[in-house]
């Protein structure tokens, strides 16, 4: 399903969230713009960040897991291991910053054409919508559409495990074609607090919900969850 960048995003601030006990929801503290904009820090093959997952809705640690740059080329490898589940989906990126395989949703993705990881302009109005398609790890021959508004929403001073970061907090708004025919009204909605200085998103929020096809009511409300930097190299 299309939809009108108006209708979009209103579809999105409607969508109800799911109770139960919360985890606490990053905060930030609100800077002004820095002068001059911070440059993203460059991939180099051995750089390293780990992030702690917790279910929002009941605090619960999902995991502990660290993302390793392996390999610079035509793309940027980056791999992914769990400290209790072991190796996870790679991480593909071509160029720095636009990704090409993102292994952070439930089932892995692989974007054609590839989008943007965070805003191409590092300023608080920045903004962008993309469209393209995306294919699931194991399924190459069938494509979904995947309609995503990135907006930049201002620069923050966040606290997370690994310290304080200077970041650029944004948001992305997504409307998905799903593979199952039965889910329609597919909606997520993500705020990352990005650190240049780092090259990576120092926290990420999570949340989304679909409808069935032909059923009325509220929406199903998938699980959100939360990263947060516990250390990095």
């Amino acid at each position: 399903m299309k939809l009108s960048r108006r209708t979009f995003i209103t579809s999105v601030a409607l969508t109800p969230v799911a109770c139960g006990v919360p985890l606490g929801y990053q905060r930030g503290t609100p800077v002004t713009q820095p002068q001059p904009t911070p440059l993203v820090r460059a991939p180099q093959v051995g750089q390293e960040w780990t992030y702690i997952q917790r279910n929002v809705f009941d605090g619960k640690t999902l995991g502990l897991i660290t993302d390793r740059v392996t390999s610079i080329g035509s793309t940027i490898v980056i791999e992914r291991n769990d400290e209790g589940m072991g190796r996870l989906s790679n991480e593909v990126q071509g160029p720095w910053g636009t990704v090409i395989t993102d292994p952070h949703w439930a089932r892995t993705v692989t974007f054609n054409p590839p989008i943007a990881l965070w805003p191409q302009d590092l300023t608080p109005t920045w903004s962008k919508q993309f469209i393209t398609k995306y294919a699931l790890a194991g399924y190459p021959n069938a494509s979904y559409t995947w309609q995503e508004y990135m907006s930049a929403h201002g620069w923050e001073q966040v606290t997370v495990p690994a310290g304080t970061f200077l970041t650029l907090r944004y948001q992305n708004l997504i409307n998905y074609e799903s593979d199952d025919a039965n889910k329609v009204n597919c909606i997520r909605k993500e705020t990352l607090w990005f650190a240049p200085s780092i090259g990576r998103w120092v926290a990420r929020e999570c949340s989304g919900s679909y409808m069935i096809q032909g059923e009325l009511g509220a929406p199903t409300n998938e699980d959100s969850y939360q990263w947060q930097l516990t250390s990095y190299k």
